[in-house]
């Protein structure tokens, strides 16, 4: 079966104009208008952030939902196994490593806000700087215990969490057809249609961020929690 849905993929590679390519239709077409209009239409100079929050914003949805039902579907199936702690202070011995840990964390967060909240004007917004705060605490969990990182982010909230940015993603959208807009047409959120762009791009990235951040999280707790059960 793998055999078979990897050869129709290729198959239909063949297809795609070659990379680079500047006659394909992408170039030709959507391409120039997102580099010519994404500043005029989001106020966003980031044009990779206002073409995946904004002019596909759909897309986003779907896989920021993807992510979502994923971490949830890991936990649901790893939920039968006995979940235990690491001991307390698991690298209690390891003195650089904790002493490093403590000065990392802090600036490993620090970081996923600003990757966050900057991801308007320069590289970054929800999916990096989600991964990039849920690599801060699985870094503590692993110098630190998991019992310990599970103190500070209690596996039930790192789920509703999940739930939480894609309720503000697609609440966002909600709002917008409350308004009188289109879904996920974020011009009804301002007087001005480009204001109202990057409002609600910055909403629907901060969902993304909280999803991504939440279920990085949850996924590391049902693997490093994971026992076979005995037979």
């Amino acid at each position: 079966m793998v055999a078979l849905v990897g050869g129709g993929l290729i198959y239909g590679t063949l297809d795609m104009p070659l990379f680079g390519d500047i006659n394909a239709p992408i170039h030709n077409h959507v391409v120039p208008r997102y580099l010519q209009m994404s500043i005029a239409e989001t106020t966003v100079p980031n044009v990779v952030t206002s073409v995946l929050a904004s002019y596909r914003g759909y897309d986003t949805l779907g896989e920021t939902t993807v992510i979502f039902t994923a971490a949830i579907a890991v936990y649901g199936l790893m939920s039968h196994a006995v979940q235990h702690s690491v001991p307390r202070g698991a690298m209690e011995h390891h003195l650089i490593v904790r002493v490093v840990a403590k000065v990392m964390v802090p600036m490993i967060l620090l970081f996923a806000l600003y990757v966050q909240f900057h991801g308007d004007f320069g590289p970054g917004g929800g999916f990096q700087a989600g991964v990039i705060f849920a690599a801060g605490f699985i870094l503590y969990g692993l110098t630190f215990g998991l019992e310990n990182v599970r103190r500070i982010a209690p596996p039930a909230w790192m789920r509703r969490l999940c739930a939480t940015g894609v309720t503000i993603y697609a609440g966002v959208g909600i709002l917008d057809l409350a308004l009188g807009g289109n879904f996920l047409d974020y011009n009804t959120l301002a007087h001005e249609g480009p204001h109202g762009q990057h409002l609600g791009i910055f909403f629907v990235e901060l969902g993304v961020g909280i999803t991504v951040a939440a279920a990085m999280i949850t996924l590391y707790y049902a693997f490093a929690g994971y026992r076979d059960q005995p037979r």
